[in-house]
């Protein structure tokens, strides 16, 4: 199939710092690897892209076992995703990242739009492509769901037992932190405020038929900027991760609408996620993550068999690329154990 636009890795001269300790090593490439642009569509109609990565090694008279890579929110495949499916893929999986649609070289208009409900889909069709792909076996399909992927993984695992494994990454629940905030920061007061703020900005892209973004995260480093601004900026401003699908532009990477941002306030992943069991759910986050209270009220949720993994010394990006911090061990064994024949 082919494949849908471009993707440019830019090096920008406003990014200069960055750090690359650890193995960050967000565009990972191996020779033990194939890697092919691939679409497929969404029971919605929408070409869903995918990096569809397969071991040199496969037994080409044997079915494999395959997982899906979700990347993290507001991201594309390149970033993140690519990188934990190549890995996988060396251990002997067929391996897919793809782009939610909406974003990076999936379809879906408006550009950047949030569609939840679509997100998980999304998983859902990478099934339905995997399934039908003569070197995977049906039967034995998983997924990892990186940051938000997390969240919109976890939704698609309660109504589609073809995910027979689950793994999250420095997990997201963007419901609760749309609803909540950080740490639960965030009143009711407040919250009926910014869908307030949010019926303005609809009704005014209505009137003007043009988005009006965030400015979500800048371009240029501010001088004051909080931890976790920092922490992204560092990533996705910088060459370490800076990834610019065809027809969009540097300022649009990594930015969402007001009016499109408030629909996560009706989305409730983790309810009714013990239903997933008895697959298996392995959560994973850093123990300095601002994000890590998503992954533990998931993991109090969900019923056994489930496994809460804290990466010591690592914060929520951090575990996007830095393959020295990573446990690829794990996600490898956790994948072996649970998609066996």
């Amino acid at each position: 199939m082919a494949a849908l636009g471009a993707m440019s890795i830019l090096n920008i001269p406003t990014a200069e710092a960055q750090d690359m300790s650890n193995g960050a090593d967000n565009f990972y490439t191996s020779d033990q690897v194939s890697k092919e642009t691939v679409t497929f569509p969404s029971q919605y109609g929408l070409k869903i892209a995918g990096n569809l990565i397969i071991p040199n090694n496969a037994d080409r008279s044997a079915r494999l076992p395959a997982i899906v890579v979700g990347h993290p929110m507001g991201a594309v495949k390149e970033q993140s995703a690519t990188l934990y499916a190549t890995k996988l893929a060396e251990q002997g999986f067929v391996a897919i990242a793809i782009d939610l649609p909406f974003w990076g070289q999936s379809e879906g208009q408006p550009r950047n739009a949030v569609a939840p409900d679509l997100y998980s889909e999304a998983f859902s069709a990478a099934v339905d492509f995997l399934s039908t792909h003569e070197l995977v076996d049906p039967e034995r399909i998983g997924g990892i769901g990186v940051c938000g992927s997390g969240g919109f993984l976890v939704s698609a695992a309660k109504i589609d037992p073809r995910i027979k494994a689950v793994a999250t990454v420095s997990m997201y629940d963007m419901g609760a932190v749309t609803r909540n905030g950080y740490g639960k920061s965030r009143s009711v007061e407040q919250r009926k405020e910014l869908a307030a703020q949010a019926a303005q900005l609809r009704l005014d892209e209505f009137k003007s038929g043009e988005q009006i973004f965030q400015n979500y995260l800048p371009i240029e480093r501010p001088a004051d900027a909080d931890p976790v601004t920092a922490m992204y900026w560092d990533f996705y401003r910088t060459p370490r991760g800076i990834a610019i699908p065809e027809g969009r532009t540097l300022e649009l990477t990594q930015n969402r609408t007001l009016a499109g941002e408030i629909k996560f306030l009706n989305f409730y992943p983790f309810n009714d996620i013990e239903t997933i069991s008895p697959r298996p759910m392995l959560f994973i986050a850093g123990d300095q993550a601002h994000s890590r209270e998503f992954s533990e009220d998931a993991y109090a949720r969900a019923a056994e068999p489930k496994e809460l993994l804290w990466i010591e010394g690592a914060n929520h990006v951090d575990l996007y690329d830095r393959v020295d911090m990573i446990p690829f061990e794990k996600l490898t064994g956790f994948f072996d154990q649970h998609l066996a024949v």
